[in-house]
């Protein structure tokens, strides 16, 4: 007899069904698994014979063969171990095949039988929803997560023994309860900051439109504490951006156990040595990096320019498509990578260049060397460069506090409310002919915009990101039309006076 399971193995974000076929024939009793499958997976023999005998069940003494079809596609991972095991036993007779027709089976076992979690519960439900299947059985652990999705029935078993009773009908096991959304209490405030008119200015643009920023400044300035308050501002995220945001990292594997979607708009920060792989996703399996990871959310990159350059430039495509493209051998993967992102900088390597205080010693082909390190394209990517100078001790002191990041939430949140209804998307994201109808430039604002063009030799690239910017100071005032004062602020944050040697803008 062969018994048929549906499974599933992931790859990147996305789930490819597999099908589980188990043949018990005359020979000796050895257990082969075939279908190009990782190390794990050939391991899987150990830790499902053991999990059988901890359940209490011998198999008949016969030759098994595990096939993992489709065979062509390589299967990675420990999730296969369940839908094996009740293979195993459908083959053998043990289990009545009706009781798992229409599932889709995942889980990893251990050696006592136990149940651990899986990464990808959430996109699990989705394949077997979207291939009509009924139920869904998975680890106790990821019950909740699956439970996210309406329409589709999910066994959440915590060890084999409890299952098979379930199964059978002899001990139901409880439907898994859906958790409340896990929410990050964003504690840093706006208010903490002093000073820094013009970068606290900058951050309300940046949130309201979705736009990317650039700070440049000394150490000390306030640049890591200015972006680690960005979440505060930001619009709430949708029902469907959670499931996103859940799926992407639960694919990653790190969401914790018995946890529902993540309701806050996720904030990374990699460190500056992070590699290309890291930032950008891959391996063997193909696991998001981090610009998937701080998809819906920001992505914070202190010390740009020391990156590895591969690195930075690896940032290209995901800033202007949103999406991170992967090409192996035998499969092409794409990733969710539509993050905001946040750079901060110092202006030369000792950090002090242009200050005031005249310390800096660095040399003016050290200087350029640095900004170079972040290439044109890069920063033609990036929609507001901002200067933020060191604090000064008048403005450190002041009794009297910023304002709070509620209020400024507020006015990014109306702004934001106006640019979806009339383009469906922020301002950051318009290209093309929906930015021309969203821009609604005047006369006196168009001529403006021509004049710095030619001035100071701006690419295109750089004067539609200078127009979205524009559209969205003139949101944030609650403006019709894209007047010249907007194109002007605009043009000020893309021309700051650091780096100002090595490029206009």
């Amino acid at each position: 007899m062969v018994a048929t399971l549906h499974a599933a193995s992931l790859i990147g974000i996305d789930a490819t069904p597999i099908e589980i076929e188990v043949e018990l024939a005359q020979g000796l009793p050895v257990l082969s698994i075939i279908g190009l499958g990782d190390t794990a997976v050939q391991e899987a023999r150990y830790r499902v014979l053991a999990a059988l005998r901890a359940a209490g069940i011998e198999l008949p003494k016969k030759k098994a063969t595990i096939n993992l079809a489709p065979a062509s596609l390589r299967k990675d991972g420990a999730s296969l171990d369940l839908p094996m095991a009740l293979g195993l036993l459908v083959a053998g007779g043990v289990l009545d095949a009706r009781t798992v027709e229409g599932a889709l089976v995942a889980g990893e076992l251990a050696l006592s039988g136990a149940l651990r979690p899986i990464r990808g519960a959430l996109t699990l439900a989705a394949l077997a929803k979207q291939r009509g299947l009924s139920r869904l059985i998975v680890p106790a652990a990821n019950g909740p997560e699956a439970a996210v999705l309406p329409g589709i029935e999910v066994i959440a078993a915590p060890d084999l023994s409890l299952l098979l009773l379930h199964l059978r009908g002899d001990r139901l096991l409880p439907p898994p309860t859906q958790a409340p959304p896990s929410v990050v209490s964003h504690k840093l405030d706006l208010m903490d900051v002093r000073g820094q008119l013009l970068a606290r200015r900058a951050l309300e643009v940046a949130a309201a439109g979705e736009h990317n920023i650039l700070f440049l400044g000394p150490p000390g300035s306030g640049k890591t504490m200015l972006a680690r308050r960005l979440p505060s501002i930001l619009p709430p995220a949708t029902p469907e951006e959670q499931i996103e945001v859940t799926r992407v990292w639960s694919a990653a594997g790190l969401t914790r156990n018995g946890q529902g979607l993540l309701k806050d708009r996720p904030f990374r920060a990699p460190h500056h040595t992070v590699s290309l792989q890291a930032m950008i996703g891959g391996g063997t399996s193909v696991r998001p990096g981090e610009v998937s990871l701080a998809h819906r959310g920001v992505l914070f990159i202190d010390e740009l320019p020391e990156l590895a350059r591969n690195t930075v430039e690896s940032l290209r495509q995901p800033l202007e498509d949103r999406e991170v493209t992967i090409a192996r051998a035998r499969h092409v993967v794409r990733l969710p990578a539509g993050f905001m992102l946040v750079g901060a900088a110092n202006p030369c390597p000792c950090g002090w260049f242009g200050d005031p205080s005249d310390r800096c010693r660095c040399t003016e082909e050290q200087v350029q060397r640095y900004a170079s390190r972040v290439s044109g394209p890069v920063l033609d990517r990036i929609d507001l460069i901002v200067e933020v100078p060191a604090v000064a001790s008048d403005q450190l002191f002041q009794p009297v506090a910023g304002e709070p990041s509620a209020l400024v939430r507020d006015r990014v949140v109306a702004a934001r409310k106006v640019q979806l209804e009339r383009s469906a998307v922020p301002n950051g994201r318009l290209s093309g002919q929906g930015l021309d109808r969203a821009a609604g430039l005047d006369d006196a604002a168009r001529r403006q915009l021509g004049r710095a063009m030619d001035k100071l030799r701006l690419s295109a690239r750089v004067i539609e990101r200078t127009l979205r910017v524009a559209r969205t100071l003139a949101d944030l005032e609650g403006a019709e039309r894209t007047l010249e004062g907007h194109v002007a602020e605009a043009l000020a944050f893309r021309a700051p006076r650091l780096w100002a040697g090595r490029r206009a803008a």
